[in-house]
């Protein structure tokens, strides 16, 4: 086998992306990964990861829209392909409604019905499908796979699906989705290295970056997670405010005058750790920071967190171990230390040594429950998904 596999994951104004090659006994490695930044503006495209270094660069481009950032992308991976053929692309598409409990080839009726979720998640879909789009306008005889966020989600129980809302609503889809399932699809698949035995047990998987949520697991399959309908609820993110009364919506519209467009940015682009501080969105901003109110929001973060951990320990009727992943819960020593001293009475004992070292396991030996920090990867999840799909 002489394949190559692209992994994409279209953001607002960003082509994040990866190639893997295909070996003989279809085994995937690594070749190149790396971002197109500020489409429609200025353009920008940085790789990290390359087969020779000369090929890793920060370089101005030129993308005037997605389809010009497909373009490039296209030609500059083509260049160094070589002997190797461009086998399928997979893509990273947040919402696959109630449907889809498994990554599907796109095809126009695929691409369709995925178009009908966008006002669920309006901050992710459109984008994701954009770039189907624009890969099917660049290479329209490549197949495409996509892999949903939701898919990972679609064997919580029904009792953790529902909301307390009249049932034609649940069958209309106004349900519980769920949401960062790549991420805990491949964290579910890798336990078994870290916790051997116990990966079967009482789970609680910390997705923190700046979207945040967890995910309760047993017997590696998810049971409960912390956001639901859209990515706006549950834990408190950089910009988006989580779990909130759901009457502040309409308080806002009736007594202060926003419209649905000015409540839709108050939510999900100036709130979480952005509106808590009034600085930054970002962890390693706040932490470095001394201002009461970035301490705050740092502390909020924490508390939010644990008490989310402590909720799904109760789904769990236990906890056996806490695993953290993603951009905060890999490199965020204060964070992790603040949620696990909060979890002591839980049995949870914290190495502090571990910890600062980002483990891989960060709790003592005699800890009842272990916690662990286990790096996570999305693009590996797509990459075989598209794999056994193309």
């Amino acid at each position: 086998m002489n394949d190559a596999l692209l992994v994409l994951n279209a953001g607002s104004s960003s082509l994040k992306f990866a190639l893997y090659r295909v070996d003989a006994a279809g085994a995937l490695a690594p070749l190149y990964r790396g971002i197109l930044e500020e489409i429609g503006g200025r353009g920008r495209m940085r790789v990290a990861l390359a087969p020779d270094e000369s090929d890793r660069i920060d370089a101005p481009l030129d993308a005037a829209d997605h389809d010009a950032a497909m373009r490039a992308l296209l030609d500059w991976l083509e260049a160094r392909l070589g002997g190797l053929r461009l086998l399928a692309a997979g893509h990273r598409v947040v919402h696959g409604g109630a449907d889809h409990a498994a990554p599907v080839r796109v095809d126009g009726a695929v691409l369709e019905e995925l178009a009908r979720l966008v006002p669920i998640d309006p901050l992710h879909q459109p984008h994701n499908l954009a770039g189907i789009r624009a890969l099917m306008q660049a290479r329209p005889g490549l197949p495409q796979v996509a892999c949903f966020d939701t898919a990972f989600h679609r064997s919580l129980p029904e009792l953790a699906q529902r909301f307390a809302l009249p049932r034609e609503l649940f069958d209309a889809g106004v349900r519980r989705y769920g949401f960062h399932g790549l991420s805990y699809e491949y964290i579910a698949g890798v336990l078994p290295e870290y916790l051997g035995e116990a990966a079967g047990g009482r789970v609680v998987v910390a997705h923190l970056g700046n979207g945040a949520s967890l995910c309760a697991l047993k017997g590696r399959k998810g049971i409960e997670t912390t956001m639901s309908f859209t990515p706006l609820d549950g834990l408190p993110m950089g910009t988006r405010c989580g779990a909130i009364d759901p009457a502040i919506p309409l308080y806002l519209m009736r007594e202060k005058g926003l419209d649905v467009a000015e409540v839709s940015e108050l939510l999900h682009r100036r709130s979480g750790l952005l509106g808590l501080s009034g600085e930054s969105s970002d962890m390693r901003a706040l932490l470095a920071s001394e201002r009461p109110a970035a301490r705050e929001a740092v502390e909020h973060y924490v508390y939010h967190v644990a008490r989310g951990v402590a909720a799904l320990a109760v789904a769990l009727g236990g906890l056996d171990a806490l695993v953290y992943t993603a951009g905060i819960g890999e490199h965020a020593a204060p964070v992790r230390e603040g949620v696990c001293r909060r979890l002591a009475w839980l049995g949870l004992e914290l190495d502090a040594s571990a910890n600062a070292r980002h483990g891989p396991r960060i709790s003592t030996a005699a800890s009842r429950v272990s916690a662990w920090v286990i790096p996570t990867d999305e693009e590996i999840v797509i990459a075989r998904h598209t794999l056994a799909l193309a």
